[in-house]
């Protein structure tokens, strides 16, 4: 669907903030991790020349002081990216009982691009609405790095010989692979509730907060659903548009092969 109506290029909206902002992302990132940690393990060793070696308390802190500025850098990347994603198809039904923006559903889109996207967050919700899902972005980060920074740091260790002075490339990649998968797959859920929050409030407001996100998707999908629907938010089908009620199982539905999206009835 994607494909037919956006072309290839469909499946890289979005991407153009977090492509001229990833560099500045990681570089800080990192260089905070990196020297966060060198200097914990120069302040417990005492001597700023000596090598203390590695302490798995100061690789904790030191990932978690790279999880609290990941989300200073990256909170506001988020959200234009998910925010001009989320315009894969309009919405015309916002008489769900929920609070609607004052955005005209489904009669143009929201945004024009990064840039617009910024100006018009900034204007309807001020700077803090750049930070929306923030607290949840949080939740994400944190533990999320330190189980990245942690699990590659000990893995690249254990698998360069003593007689080797630093990890190979292929430690490199061995490592960092396996510490990206369980970073991300204990993360996933609280990337739901942060993507969730944040494409909420462009046409409707679902959401009063990460622990009634929290508690909507749980009553509404299950464990399950965090885990299988990274990106549930978007509105690809009726059950996954912010705000709208999910219809019950069994219920028929009648074809709209002839209609365009903009004019269906959800």
């Amino acid at each position: 669907m994607v494909y037919k109506r956006e072309s290839v290029f469909g499946f890289f909206k979005g991407m153009s903030f977090p492509l001229a902002s990833i560099a500045v992302y990681n570089s800080v990132v990192f260089g905070v991790f990196s020297n966060t940690e060198r200097f914990l393990s120069q302040h417990r060793c005492g001597e700023p020349e000596a090598d203390p070696g590695r302490s798995l308390s100061d690789l904790l802190l030191a990932s978690m002081v790279a999880g609290m500025v990941s989300v200073g850098l990256g909170g506001p990347v988020d959200l234009v990216k998910i925010r001009l994603q989320m315009q894969t198809q309009p919405f015309r039904e916002a008489n769900h009982g929920l609070k609607s923006r004052p955005v005209a559903l489904g009669e143009q889109a929201a945004y024009h691009g990064p840039i617009d996207c910024i100006a018009t967050i900034v204007r309807t919700e001020g700077l803090a609405g750049l930070y929306r899902g923030a607290s949840a972005m949080l939740l994400r980060d944190t533990p999320g790095y330190c189980l990245y920074f942690i699990p590659y740091v000990f893995l690249s260790e254990w698998i360069t010989p003593e007689a080797c002075a630093g990890p190979s490339l292929y430690a490199v990649w061995l490592a960092g692979g396996i510490a990206g998968a369980i970073s991300w797959g204990t993360a996933t859920p609280m990337d739901v509730v942060k993507s969730r929050l944040q494409a909420d409030g462009v046409y409707v407001n679902k959401y009063n907060g990460v622990l009634d996100c929290i508690s909507q998707s749980y009553r509404q999908e299950g464990l399950r659903g965090p885990h299988c629907e990274r990106c549930a938010w978007l509105p690809h089908q009726r059950r996954h548009v912010p705000g709208l009620r999910a219809l019950p199982e069994g219920t028929p539905r009648r074809p709209h092969r002839d209609k365009p999206m903009s004019v269906r009835k959800m």
